[in-house]
């Protein structure tokens, strides 16, 4: 790293449990995001700032002025944009020393594979369940460590699966839901929720990369705003 890059992350590097080797792998991960929406803002504005290497952002769809309310990577002036570009755009603004990789196209059978591949680990930032169940079983046969969260109203939820031989979504949510709402309407939900969810993936995700701490793995963790508390769930392996 540059005498730059190391007074950039000094605050960072100074844990014991990130150090400068910790960093190095920072740098030199790949980090793919499906979904530059809520839960993607904040991923992606953290493991940028973060000093991940290259990151990939998957979204096919242009910021609204609905998004504003909690997509906080977006400003007025980036409605009708493609959220893809422009969040890339502003992460190389916020640390020039990352890659970014922008993928305006909706991940499906026919492009996941082949993205998904070039990427150490996924995070998932969608909102449907049809795009869930295909990111689990693409990280599934790819061996790619999955960071799952979701927010509805005032509550949200993560995990990681498929790490070091993990559980996977499917386990969790074995039964699809009915087809009408695979890809249903989108629900409410508090401005700062995926803020909340969506640092808790960062940190994951983080956390795999260096190797610090213990990975939030065949345990689903809960937050719920209006009953303030954050809970955490075995998931049965049976």
């Amino acid at each position: 790293m540059t005498e730059k890059e190391l007074n950039r992350y000094a605050r960072q590097t100074m844990l014991p449990q990130i150090g400068n080797e910790g960093q190095e792998k920072i740098k030199s991960a790949r980090v793919l995001v499906v979904g530059a929406g809520g839960l993607g803002a904040p991923v992606l504005q953290y493991l940028a700032a973060a000093g991940v290497g290259t990151i990939g952002i998957v979204d096919n769809d242009t910021v609204s002025e609905t998004n504003l309310q909690r997509q906080v990577l977006y400003s007025t002036q980036d409605i009708d944009q493609p959220k893809a570009e422009i969040a890339g755009n502003k992460l190389l603004k916020l640390n020039p020393y990352c890659t970014i990789h922008c993928y305006k196209e909706r991940l499906d059978e026919k492009n996941a594979s082949e993205i998904v591949g070039n990427y150490d680990l996924v995070v998932d930032c969608t909102d449907n369940f049809t795009s869930r169940y295909l990111l689990d079983d693409v990280c599934e046969k790819l061996k790619k460590p999955l960071i799952y969260g979701s927010v509805e109203e005032f509550s949200g939820q993560v995990s990681v699966f498929h790490y070091e031989k993990g559980v996977s979504y499917k386990k969790l949510f074995p039964d699809k839901p009915e087809e009408k709402l695979m890809n249903g309407e989108p629900l409410g939900v508090f401005g700062t929720i995926p803020g909340v969810i969506g640092s808790l993936q960062a940190t994951e995700a983080l956390k795999i990369i260096t190797g610090a701490g213990d990975v939030l793995s065949g345990r689903l963790l809960l937050y719920d705003a209006l009953n303030p508390g954050f809970q955490i769930v075995n998931i049965s392996l049976k």
